[in-house]
């Protein structure tokens, strides 16, 4: 008799043989830059692997090389954040911004076009506009009211259809919550597949997961993660993430090898714990964000709240809210009356929730995009895409949820 284990009891002890490590109940931190080898032979076969000169064989493990390449507590972290999204692999980075533009340039060639939805994240943002064209990589960009017709549309304008490298989206959409077809970026994908390799779909899960989606399965390619946030989910570190197919992990993790840029075995260490709350923590900010995003829609100083739990069943972006994810999460955002004074006003009144950038961890924190994480976007692009200075933006804890309201209310009165 046999028990397929959920991702949340395997977060104690997939991955980790106590035997290998005097009986330890959790992995130590390997605090080592190199391993030996047991002979010449072994460091040969080892080093074949990790440099793609051939292919593992059946049942063949990459041995332990340096830290760079591979280290217990890496592997281990990795091995276990792939039982979320289903994924065959996972590459930890140092940071999510790391691991994203690991993803773009592994996936995009000189003379290729990436796709990418706006609103996405400052550095994103930046890293695709500024630097790529550096490379010679073009990019389109498509907004969460496009239809299909009007995002090929967007294709076929820029002259380049048959280059489509790369479908990059991020959804929800940082800082607004907006939602984009995931299935939609598949079949177009599909429809202008690159003329020299495949058009690949990368979805930034930050705001949903691992626990609240599962792109791999709704068509995505790859899945991006700022691990600091709800997987870190404690503010004591910087980690990012890349999830996919065995095939194309080989092309990551080869790629990070020779930038050099995955996580400490530190991190890696403090990630181990950190998944063991994950689903729990997840949760709590979960229920308390709905009960925060109820109080502020009847606010008489608050314009709109953008939270998915208060998508209107009747209209399109409900039905793709249910079809991706399976709750509303723990961000929000809300427009309050008055412009950059009044949110000034509120943020600099807040008591128990935290003026600052990030999110996802067991605090609550507030942040004013526009003037903050997203203020190097140009301005007549932030306002397109919602970010105005009437938007405030919330990362809901696992604080008491009356305390959270408590707070915010005195804070929204002070305005």
């Amino acid at each position: 008799m046999s028990q397929e284990f959920k991702p949340e009891s395997l977060m104690m002890s997939h991955g980790y043989k106590p035997e290998l490590s005097e009986g330890a109940i959790k992995a130590p931190i390997f605090q080592t830059s190199t391993f030996v080898f047991k002979s010449a032979e072994e460091g040969k076969a080892f080093f074949e692997v990790a440099y793609g000169l051939r292919e593992k064989e059946q049942d063949e493990e990459l041995g332990l090389i340096y830290s760079r390449i591979n280290n217990p507590n890496l592997e281990i972290l990795e091995n276990r954040l792939s039982l979320w999204d289903k994924a065959d692999d996972t590459a930890v980075f140092e940071s999510g911004m790391s691991a994203i533009s690991t993803v773009l340039l592994e996936f995009l060639k000189p003379g290729e076009l990436v796709l990418y939805s706006s609103p996405t994240y400052g550095g994103t943002d930046h890293f695709i506009q500024e630097f790529l064209p550096k490379i010679g990589v073009e990019y389109a960009v498509f907004h969460p009211e496009n239809t299909q017709e009007e995002i090929e549309e967007i294709i076929e304008k820029t002259g380049k259809k048959d280059k489509l490298g790369l479908i990059y989206i991020e959804t929800p959409a940082n800082p607004t919550n907006t939602i984009i077809d995931i299935e939609m970026c598949r079949r177009i994908a599909d429809k202008y597949r690159n003329g020299d390799d495949n058009t690949y779909v990368c979805v930034d899960n930050t705001y949903m997961g691992p626990v609240w989606s599962k792109p791999l399965e709704a068509g995505a390619d790859l899945v991006v993660y700022s691990a600091t946030k709800f997987i870190g989910g404690h503010s004591d570190l910087i980690a990012g993430a890349v999830l996919s197919n065995a095939e194309l992990m080989t092309r990551v993790k080869t790629l990070r090898t020779f930038l050099g840029n995955m996580v400490s075995p530190h991190t890696a260490w403090l990630m181990l714990r950190s998944l063991e709350t994950l689903k729990i923590r997840m949760e709590k900010q979960c229920e308390n964000a709905q009960k925060v995003a109820n109080f502020l829609k009847d606010h008489d100083k608050v314009k709109k709240v953008h939270y998915l739990g208060l998508i209107d069943e009747n209209s399109t972006e409900y039905a793709v809210y249910k079809k991706q994810y399976n709750s509303p999460g723990a961000m929000i955002s809300f427009d309050i009356k008055g412009g950059e004074k009044a949110a000034f006003k509120f943020l600099n009144s807040l008591k128990l929730v935290k003026l600052a950038v990030s999110l996802g961890s067991t605090e609550s924190l507030a942040q004013h995009p526009q003037t903050m994480t997203h203020c190097g976007i140009d301005p007549e692009a932030r306002e397109r895409m919602g970010v105005t200075e009437d938007l405030v933006r919330v990362s809901i804890g696992v604080e008491d949820a009356d305390d959270l309201i408590w707070d915010i209310k005195q804070a929204l009165a002070a305005v």
